[in-house]
C-alpha cells in the first residue's frame, strides 16, 4: 500500500542511519520498525499487571530507628 507519511526530523534521521548501517532500503526499515513497535505494544498489553508483594522486614519488635546503636554494640564505638 502506498501512502504519504510525515516523519519528525529526528525519527527520519534515525531511520536513514539504520538504512545506511544495515544496507536495507528505507521502506523496509520503516516497515520493520513499525512492526516491531506495534508487536511490542500488543505484547505489553497482553501481560498481566505488575504487582509488588509486601513482605516483612524482620522482627516486628526491632526498632530500625536505632540501628546505629546495634552496630556500635557489635563493632564498638569507633566503627566509623
Amino acid at each position: 500500500m502506498r501512502t504519504t507519511l510525515t516523519l519528525d526530523d529526528d525519527v527520519a534521521a534515525k531511520l536513514r542511519a539504520e538504512a545506511r548501517k544495515s544496507g536495507e532500503p528505507f521502506k523496509q526499515i520503516v516497515n520493520r520498525v513499525l512492526r516491531t513497535g506495534l508487536n511490542a505494544r500488543a505484547q505489553a498489553a497482553s501481560l498481566p499487571p505488575f504487582k509488588i508483594k509486601a513482605r516483612s522486614l524482620g522482627d516486628p519488635g526491632f526498632n530500625y530507628d536505632k540501628v546505629w546503636e546495634l552496630i556500635e554494640e557489635f563493632e564498638g564505638p569507633y566503627h566509623r
